[in-house]
């Protein structure tokens, strides 16, 4: 009778286990950004923005670069206040290059601000693609794939299902 009660309760223990074993899946968002037109098109802008950046320092650099180069070579010929005048001048340049660099892209420079105006939406997008596609699928985790997964199923991976959430809606509203 002991021995009944035992396995009756480790019976019961194991149906309870089982019954509320944790739904987990992944989901590849660097694929899934990849694959939306409109997250291309703002990554564009923003290279194009980075390169525009680029180009007006690289100007500048090279402006430093000929005032510096003809400063030193007429410094001998020059005096007084000429002198002074120049090296400010080449002193000026000197520190809108660094100030441009840092405005542009310093830590909290306008590429990290565009970059956030840009890349927020399409991740809250995501964020609500994933807690939809999660509910339908009774998930009680979804992890990203890039986050140190050592080891996946191909059947908890939930990309695509995301992806098409996404894909799906776009093709609606347009």
């Amino acid at each position: 009778m002991k021995n009944l009660k035992t396995l009756l309760t480790f019976l019961v223990f194991l149906f309870f286990s089982f019954s509320s074993a944790q739904k987990t899946g992944y989901v590849d968002i660097q694929y899934i950004l990849e694959k939306m037109p409109q997250y291309k098109e703002a990554e564009a802008r923003l290279n194009a923005q980075i390169k525009t950046w680029e180009l007006e320092l690289q100007r500048l650099q090279s402006e430093y670069e000929i005032k510096k180069s003809n400063f030193d070579s007429e410094k001998v010929l020059l005096v007084g206040n000429q002198l002074k005048i120049r090296e400010k001048e080449i002193e000026e340049l000197e520190k809108s290059i660094k100030n441009t660099t840092s405005l542009r892209f310093g830590s909290n420079g306008e590429i990290t601000t565009l970059r956030k105006n840009l890349i927020i939406p399409f991740e809250d997008q995501i964020h609500n693609a994933i807690t939809i596609v999660a509910e339908k699928n009774g998930l009680s985790t979804v992890q990203n794939k890039d986050n140190n997964i050592f080891y996946l199923q191909k059947r908890f991976d939930y990309t695509e299902k995301v992806l098409e959430f996404l894909l799906k809606g776009a093709s609606v509203k347009k």
